[in-house]
């Protein structure tokens, strides 16, 4: 997209197997930087393979990943932050105490980690837990503290693995919004997540990896369109018999529904007609109250890749 600058993750031929199974055959990615980077797939797709891939925790069999210009080393590591799908603090611990010792571990001294801190946990609004043990958090608590002290080094690279798992509709708009904000400020993130609409809203590029292979991958903007079924979205005032009468053999009628504010028809543009002709035919005949294109979801497309019926959803 426009205004990034260059890969900051490189993903070369990646090839990682367990005794006899296949995690990730031949895949490749690019993530540029400062953008926010779905990696989709169903469970057991690999994407958690490659996530470790990055982050050092492993290694692949084959090919090689590079961190900005760089072949990905272990100096990279205090760059990236990492909140796993699999949450875990020591309970008898006390929230405070623990806070520091992991933001210790990421290079940051006691004095700049408990300011930082501090200023995190009133916004998360969790402050009166300091003192409190681990055990005592719920558990939206607890993984308010995990993302605190994931990116609280600031780091250039972010990994959430299914961020938005156990939080409630708030919270959930609380942890977009410092992803927004983060991603503004420069850091680039890559966020695995089963939330199809969380990945609409927020990612700019996406992999989607299914059965260890990249399926699909590009910027949601243009997958979307490049897999639009040329269907039409009408909102109008009028006799519906005479509006499906001004389609005639030109544009396929898919559904219409009588409503009482507005009549709402879902048209499809054939080969070789367009959307202004459809447009010129039924203005004669009824009053448009709205008039767009309707795109297929990232559901949509998920769905159709990994079931394996993307010629269902026709490429543009």
């Amino acid at each position: 997209m426009k205004g990034y600058m260059a890969n900051l993750i490189t993903a070369k031929n990646i090839v990682k197997r367990y005794s006899g199974h296949t995690a990730l055959d031949d895949v490749s990615m690019n993530v540029p930087e400062g953008c926010i980077y779905g990696l989709l797939g169903p469970n057991g797709a690999g994407k958690t393979s490659m996530i470790r891939i990055i982050n050092q925790i492993t290694g692949p069999d084959s090919g090689e990943v590079y961190f900005a210009d760089e072949k990905l080393a272990p100096k990279h590591t205090e760059q990236i932050g990492y909140l796993p799908e699999e949450r875990g603090l020591y309970k008898k611990m006390k929230v405070g105490e623990q806070a520091l010792y992991l933001a210790q571990l990421k290079g940051m001294n006691v004095h700049e980690a408990k300011a930082k801190l501090k200023e995190w946990f009133i916004k998360f609004e969790i402050k009166e837990w300091w003192e409190k043990k681990v055990e005592e958090l719920s558990k939206g608590m607890a993984q308010k503290v995990q993302f605190i002290v994931t990116v609280l080094h600031q780091p250039r690279l972010l990994i959430l693995d299914e961020p938005f798992s156990g939080f409630d509709p708030i919270n959930v708009e609380l942890i977009k919004s410092e992803l927004l904000r983060m991603r503004k400020e420069g850091t680039t993130i890559i966020l695995s997540s089963h939330n199809m609409a969380s990945v609409e809203e927020m990612c700019n590029y996406i992999t989607l990896i299914n059965h260890s292979k990249a399926v699909l991958e590009g910027g949601v903007s243009d997958l979307r369109h490049s897999y639009k079924q040329h269907l039409w979205e009408v909102l109008f005032h009028g006799d519906t018999g005479t509006f499906k009468g001004a389609l005639g053999n030109k544009f396929e009628l898919v559904e219409l529904k009588e409503e009482a504010n507005n009549n709402v028809a879902r048209v499809k543009i054939k080969e070789g007609t367009t959307s202004n002709e459809l447009l010129k035919d039924i203005l004669p005949v009824a009053s448009i109250n709205g008039f767009s294109e309707i795109l297929p979801s990232m559901n949509d497309i998920f769905i159709a890749a990994v079931n394996g019926k993307m010629t269902t959803l026709n490429k543009a």
